[in-house]
């Protein structure tokens, strides 16, 4: 029998401590563990509470994801007046941080950079690698107060950067997320104080480009 899709969070794909010593092992249990969490059991109970949103959520999976989040996040006009802006900022919390997690790998397991056809598409829309990363880079440290920068594709794969404010998401563009970086305050503050430049240096560090590479593919 079908019932709704109860959102879980799931282990890490890597330990706490993976993304060290650009992303203390706190910072990624925190994030993780509480911070997720709370947005989470917040769509759960928003789940129950709203008749149009469990409607979008029945599945015959044991498990959603990326899809049933999607399926809400570009489904928003469904979703009654009363409740709708705690859906977008719930849906979108779950999203954003399960691209964010994601898109990270240890160190010693992932590339420096992209390779493949998303290196190519970044080499031909940003002129190189080097200038890519200034390009994020001084996107990220441009997001004011809390939200992410993205890496994104449109429909006919042409690659952006782009930045959302709070748990906003590139699916309201209709755009494609490749990988992004959270820069609100409890991604880095516990290692990096307020020094987001030192952050975002570090994040590069740990980038998955396996993942953005399975993305631009795929999504």
């Amino acid at each position: 029998m079908e019932e709704y899709c109860k959102f879980v969070n799931d282990p890490l794909p890597y330990s706490f401590e993976a993304m060290e010593p650009y992303i203390d092992i706190q910072t990624m249990y925190l994030h993780h563990d509480k911070h997720l969490q709370a947005y989470i059991d917040k769509l759960n109970t928003l789940i129950l509470e709203c008749s149009a949103l469990s409607a979008m959520t029945f599945t015959d999976q044991p498990q959603c994801g990326f899809a049933v989040l999607r399926q809400i996040l570009t489904n928003l006009d469904q979703i009654p007046d009363y409740i709708r802006t705690a859906v977008k900022n719930n849906a979108g919390g779950v999203y954003n941080h399960w691209f964010y997690f994601n898109g990270l790998a240890a160190p010693k397991e992932q590339m420096a950079k992209p390779q493949g056809t998303l290196a190519e598409s970044i080499h031909w829309q940003f002129g190189s690698f080097s200038r890519f990363r200034d390009a994020f880079t001084k996107a990220a440290m441009g997001v004011f107060g809390s939200g992410y920068a993205w890496l994104v594709t449109d429909a006919q794969r042409n690659l952006q950067i782009i930045t959302t404010a709070n748990q906003n998401t590139p699916l309201a563009q209709n755009l494609i997320p490749i990988i992004c970086i959270d820069v609100w305050e409890h991604a880095y503050y516990l290692k990096h104080k307020n020094v987001r430049a030192d952050y975002i240096k570090d994040w590069f560090s740990v980038a998955n480009w396996d993942w953005a590479q399975w993305c631009f593919t795929n999504l």
